[in-house]
């Protein structure tokens, strides 16, 4: 795509970035966004006690910092920069995050630690906290669609295009000006990184991923902000983002219907403690069995068809401990089959060990469906065919798992939820008062003390 540098990608969305303000959003994108920032909150809580979540935090508590914005995961405050590593880290360990499916990435464990700590930071208002978050989801998905599904065969997108949408975030609760905005996602674009890798040495480096990407978005605005200046043609350029990482990149898409239609109304809350590319698989198994549970003597065979995409991020992965169980295919469907839900429960060590979980894994049977794959990334589709041992045959269909806007979470379930994922973390009362919080956001006089009683 060639645009001059006064027309660049980058301007043009800085140029949203600055324009869009609280007025603009009706009152059901709103009710939306306030919905994605419980959610997060219910992830960034639920994740304080794993093992790469605290060792990212004692390293952030070595490093110091002024006490700025509210390290979630143990309710001390530091740097922003600093409570968005965690944050981010935090918020993305469970797999529970929201999924936006076209673009291929997790909005919220990225954006949301860099916008909430600068907002806590500058001590803002909640609509303009909720504007930081439209602006930063917005821009974030606009670059993921983009950078094309071509880019996830290596890169993390939540990783590398959840930068700029953290750096746009930021920006916008800065009040910072076009230009800075701009130079903001130059530097966010030059720091954008997160290699595929990690997933088959089952390292912990996803957590990173979007701690980093927070941290580098809010250091982008924080410099920008000092006058430090970032490449204009950082997407589109020669030597820029788009052409480093991908081949099937396509700048239009940043820009088609921008500032007129909301991609972040796309936007998926996550059902299961899951990869989100499992999904569609699970909702097809729980459709066929129709809340029957099954063990090893009950079932033949299991044969599932999806598209390749979920088959060449999952299918090599040994579900060795908990958190690789969650991109295991096999294990994510076994554990549908046996308990009829897929659940933080069922990613315990109690259940990796289980002797009759494994056999029903071995009798998984994964192929890629050709007519499936061109759906893919506007649809996550999956077919099962559940074949007993007394002769039924089971199938199940799914093109939207649960969560997907076509077939959303009720209130009710985003709020049962959020209480699952903090039960036993944080008293009753808490858990209602930061529920009642976030669902009436948009009240909040002083950002800062949003949660006070973490």
């Amino acid at each position: 795509m060639n645009v001059q540098a006064s027309d660049s990608l980058a301007r043009r969305l800085a140029r949203f970035a600055c324009r869009l303000n609280y007025q603009d959003l009706t009152d059901g994108q709103v009710d939306r966004l306030k919905d994605f920032f419980l959610d997060w909150l219910g992830s960034a809580i639920a994740g304080r006690s794993e093992a790469p979540v605290r060792m990212i935090r004692e390293v952030a508590e070595e490093m110091g910092g002024r006490p700025e914005a509210t390290v979630i995961p143990d309710g001390t405050r530091t740097s922003a920069p600093l409570a968005a590593l965690v944050n981010g880290a935090s918020s993305h360990v469970k797999e529970m995050d929201d999924l936006h499916r076209e673009s291929i990435l997790h909005p919220a464990a990225a954006i949301m630690p860099a916008v909430f700590a600068m907002a806590e930071r500058e001590d803002v208002t909640g609509p303009d906290l909720i504007v930081g978050i439209a602006v930063g989801y917005e821009i974030g998905i606009r670059v993921a669609l983009a950078a094309g599904p071509d880019h996830y065969r290596y890169w993390h997108t939540t990783a590398t295009c959840g930068t700029f949408g953290a750096a746009a975030g930021a920006c916008r609760i800065l009040g910072l000006d076009e230009d800075r905005t701009v130079w903001a996602l130059g530097s966010a674009g030059t720091q954008a990184s997160g290699l595929w890798q990690f997933l088959t040495e089952g390292a912990m480096s996803k957590q990173l991923h979007p701690g980093k990407a927070a941290m580098n978005g809010l250091l982008a605005a924080l410099l920008a902000r000092k006058g430090f200046t970032g490449a204009e043609g950082i997407l589109e350029g020669e030597k820029g983002f788009l052409q480093a990482t991908s081949t099937d990149f396509d700048g239009n898409r940043c820009l088609d219907g921008l500032g007129h239609e909301f991609r972040f109304e796309r936007n998926s809350l996550k059902y299961h403690a899951s990869c989100g590319h499992t999904h569609a698989a699970v909702d097809a198994v729980l459709q066929a069995s129709q809340g029957e549970t099954w063990t090893d003597p009950d079932v033949r065979e299991v044969k599932v068809r999806t598209y390749q995409a979920a088959l060449d991020l999952l299918g090599g992965v040994n579900p060795d401990t908990p958190y690789a169980a969650k991109f295991s295919l096999p294990y994510c469907l076994a554990a549908a089959l046996k308990f009829d839900r897929v659940g933080v429960e069922e990613f315990d060590e109690a259940c990796l060990r289980d002797a009759d979980l494994r056999r029903l894994m071995d009798k998984i049977i994964l192929n890629a469906d050709p007519e499936l794959d061109r759906t893919y990334p506007a649809k996550w589709p999956a077919r099962v065919e559940i074949t007993l041992n007394d002769g039924r045959a089971l199938t199940g269909s799914v093109d939207y798992p649960k969560g997907d806007p076509e077939h959303p979470l009720s209130q009710r379930e985003l709020r049962q939820k959020f209480e699952n994922l903090t039960h036993g973390l944080l008293s009753v009362p808490v858990i209602e008062s930061i529920y009642h919080k976030s669902i009436h956001l948009e009240q909040a006089t002083r950002v800062s003390r949003l949660l006070e009683d973490i």
